[in-house]
């Protein structure tokens, strides 16, 4: 990519494509096109198309999802599996019709089997059943690897994809009823040293294990990938390591300066056993994960605005 090549990213709202959106600013690049939803409905092929045509991009970062953590997962069900199927369509179909030079997609760890051997391997996608909460979400991301496969095999489309693990940072999602783990978790200690609270429940046993990537990596990766992968087989990015919930939930209470105990609410949904990641694949290629959890925790933290917690 050029300097200044048009680059369209795709959810340059969301945590991961404003993340993107911060790495090619700061490397320089000046020709970075966006639509917010309000503005583009990526659901609305038509629309979609038009766009494209318009703005004819020569490089395309599909960071655009509908997501949510179990409970959302697991409550809207027929939507995010609709949504996401409509939106990856789109732009994928479009990125062909308009010859885009190359696309990254970008998924996500559920797509692999809920018990699938540790650490996970590329290779081992539709290898068993999926986690039911996020059945849905992770069909529809399967659909957009098959859909980059196939094109590149149909059509030549240099089409590639990414499964990031676990992510947090700016410009996350903190509402409790729809957010992940790691930013609920925040958002909970903080409010308790705030009020004072002698403790503050966790969902789940605690003994679940999760690897987490601080978005501004995934974002580096994102960019390494395009300047030096094209092949159809999805390259896994991750942190590398993982932990138990209830050691995440000390490391939160830690940075916050909680005082009061943890409570763990074992009536509630783990999720699947355990998800690391091999990122053995783009370790090879060349890179590698730079901000460790306790870091990024203490960046999103200072970071985030808490005034309406």
């Amino acid at each position: 990519m050029d300097l200044d090549s048009k680059i369209y990213v795709a959810g340059h709202r969301g945590m991961v494509g404003s993340a993107i959106v911060r790495s090619l600013k700061n490397k320089g690049f000046t020709n970075i096109v966006f639509k917010s939803s309000s503005e583009l409905d990526l659901t609305n092929q038509k629309a979609v198309d038009d766009f494209f045509a318009a703005e004819k991009p020569d490089y395309v970062f599909m960071a655009a999802a509908k997501v949510g953590g179990i409970v959302a997962n697991n409550t809207y069900r027929a939507q995010f599996l609709y949504d996401n199927l409509m939106i990856e369509s789109n732009v994928i179909h479009a990125c062909y019709v308009h010859e885009v030079k190359k696309m990254l997609f970008l998924g996500s760890s559920c797509i692999y089997p809920k018990l699938a051997e540790q650490p996970i391997h590329e290779d081992s996608l539709l290898t068993g059943p999926l986690e039911y909460t996020n059945e849905p979400y992770a069909i529809a991301k399967i659909a957009g690897i098959k859909l980059c496969e196939t094109y590149r095999d149909q059509y030549g489309s240099d089409f590639i994809s990414a499964m990031p693990t676990n992510l947090y940072g700016p410009n996350d999602n903190y509402d409790l009823k729809n957010s992940h783990v790691l930013p609920a978790l925040i958002r909970k200690f903080h409010v308790a040293k705030v009020e004072d609270k002698p403790e503050v429940e966790v969902w789940g046993t605690g003994t679940v294990l999760r690897e987490f990537l601080y978005v501004d990596d995934l974002a580096e990766a994102c960019f390494f990938l395009m300047k030096n992968y094209s092949d159809k087989q999805t390259v896994n990015v991750g942190y590398g390591k993982d932990l138990t919930i209830r050691e995440l939930a000390e490391t939160v209470k830690e940075v916050i300066e909680f005082d009061g105990q943890l409570k763990f609410d074992a009536s509630k949904p783990d999720g699947t056993p355990r998800k690391l990641m091999s990122s053995e694949r783009i370790n090879q290629l060349g890179w590698k994960a730079k901000i460790s959890l306790k870091e990024g925790i203490k960046k999103v933290y200072a970071e985030v605005d808490k005034s309406d917690w």
